[in-house]
């Protein structure tokens, strides 16, 4: 940080485990003018991710993968939850790649396209975490399952739903994680235009396949 507008006057980690935590002593610029009182402020320090939501154009289908999450436990919610694909940046790896990546370990799936749709902050206020969000071009006919690295502790479980289905959970308050619902929200809004692109990049064996059943 060289921003003159931040005075850093200390940054000490004051946890490292599997993500870091990071104190900070600081005053910053105000509107009114000057700089404001001493500041002190933990950051959750994890890196960054990728949420890529896989979209089939052809049968009109996402998929969303249901996982614990043991932050959903400080609340009244389910922790297992629903949410899109999703993964953290290593050292190297583009959002792309990890996107790429974390579709196949998370279900299965391969991308054969992908859509960005934002880069944003989740909690700004307290985490240095920016999610890469995407939409990923994927033929759902085979899509099932349960995937997930074991020695990461991953049990996630693929659930296949009509694009109109994933709009209802949303609209019904259903899907509690930010970056499903930003990338669900966004492909509503696109979801002619990008279908119809998709669409005409399917190849024929695609096409022609009949309507779902399960």
């Amino acid at each position: 940080m060289s921003d003159p507008r931040v005075e850093i006057l200390d940054r000490s980690v004051v946890f490292d485990g599997h993500f870091q935590m990071v104190r900070y002593r600081l005053r910053h610029w105000q509107f009114g003018g000057g700089f404001g009182p001493l500041l002190v402020r933990e950051v959750f320090a994890r890196g960054h991710a990728v949420a890529v939501l896989p979209y089939d154009p052809v049968r009109d289908e996402v998929v969303l993968v249901e996982q614990f999450r043991a932050g959903a436990l400080e609340t009244d919610c389910d922790p297992w939850l629903l949410e899109t694909v999703a993964g953290i940046i290593e050292d190297g790896e583009s959002a792309e790649a990890v996107a790429r990546r974390e579709a196949r370990e998370e279900a299965g799936l391969e991308l054969l396209d992908l859509a960005p749709v934002c880069s944003c902050f989740m909690s700004p206020g307290g985490s240095s975490e920016i999610v890469h969000v995407f939409i990923g071009r994927i033929e759902t006919a085979a899509a099932a399952g349960i995937f997930g690295l074991p020695d990461e502790g991953e049990d996630i479980k693929v659930h296949v739903l009509p694009f109109a289905k994933a709009q209802a959970l949303l609209d019904e308050g259903q899907l509690r994680v930010a970056h499903t619902v930003l990338a669900l929200q966004w492909l509503a809004r696109h979801h002619e235009v990008l279908r119809a692109r998709w669409r005409a990049a399917a190849p024929a064996r695609a096409l022609e396949s009949g309507p779902r059943c399960d």
